[in-house]
This record gives structure tokens, sequence and C-alpha cells, in this order.
């Protein structure tokens, strides 16, 4: 099970991929277990040297207390201080931003996001990845079609 961001890959074109652990709460780690968690609008952003997720929605806990968490807090990134020195530097870079791309549970079962370092893409490369996209789906109806007869 995985929470994807399906339209980054439409407007951005990755660079590099990371795998970052999130800091969250226990009322957090139920509501995604339970698929209620969206990061559609999210972006990453360093804050003092360390990576915070901004704008990532996971809705309350249902059957939370008092305690239960805000819904669009900032939740901190953890990446190896190597990592996070990396991706400051690379993203001094005009033009550069960090993208989360899907929240998954790993095999131990700890909630993991992957993120891109991203460049945004103009309007006339989005209008040749949709060409692409229906020449290939052309393609795979022709031979469909071809195979039926």
């Amino acid at each position: 099970m995985s929470i994807l961001n399906r339209k980054a890959r439409f407007r951005y074109d990755f660079i590099e991929y990371y795998i970052a652990g999130i800091q969250l709460f226990g009322t957090e780690v139920k509501s995604i277990r339970q698929n209620k968690a969206n990061i559609m609008e999210s972006f990453c952003q360093m804050k003092h040297g360390e990576l915070y997720s901004i704008n990532m929605y996971i809705a309350e806990y249902k059957f939370g207390t008092n305690w239960n968490h805000s819904s669009r807090r900032e939740r901190k990134l953890l990446l190896k201080k190597k990592e996070l020195m990396k991706i400051n530097k690379k993203l001094k870079n005009t033009g550069l931003t960090l993208i989360p791309i899907e929240l998954f549970f790993n095999d131990k079962g700890y909630i993991k996001m992957k993120i891109a370092l991203a460049k945004g893409k103009k309007i006339y490369d989005k209008r040749e990845s949709l060409r692409k996209k229906d020449f290939l789906r052309e393609v795979k109806r022709s031979l469909k079609f071809k195979n039926r007869i």
C-alpha cells in the first residue's frame, strides 16, 4: 500500500531520488494505515539545515482523543547529514525543487517518503509528454487488435 503523487511526473522532470524517514505522531500513522493521506499539494523545504514536508494532508484519526494531530502540520523528514548537505547545495541552483513522490511502508513497517529533486516542465514539455502517452496508448491498442486477428 502506498500513497502516490500522480501529478508530479507530469509537472516535473526528476533528477535524483531520495528515500527519507518521516517524523509522525501515532494518530498520523493510524490514519496513513487507513489510506487517509494526500501528498498532491505538498512540497519539501530546508529550514535551519533540516528538511520538512509542508502542506501534506493526513486526516485526523477518527478515534483520536484531544491529543489528535493537526492535519496540515509541517513534518520533519529524516535523512543523513551528508545527504541533507548535498540536497541543500543542489537547491541553491535556480529552478530546482524537492517534490514528494510516494509515501509507503518499508519491509520493517516504517513509513518512508520517496522524494525527488526536480525541475519544473515548461508547457511545451507537458504537451510533448501527453503526445507520447497518446502514441503509446495507440500502439498498445493496435497490437491488441492485431493479436485478435
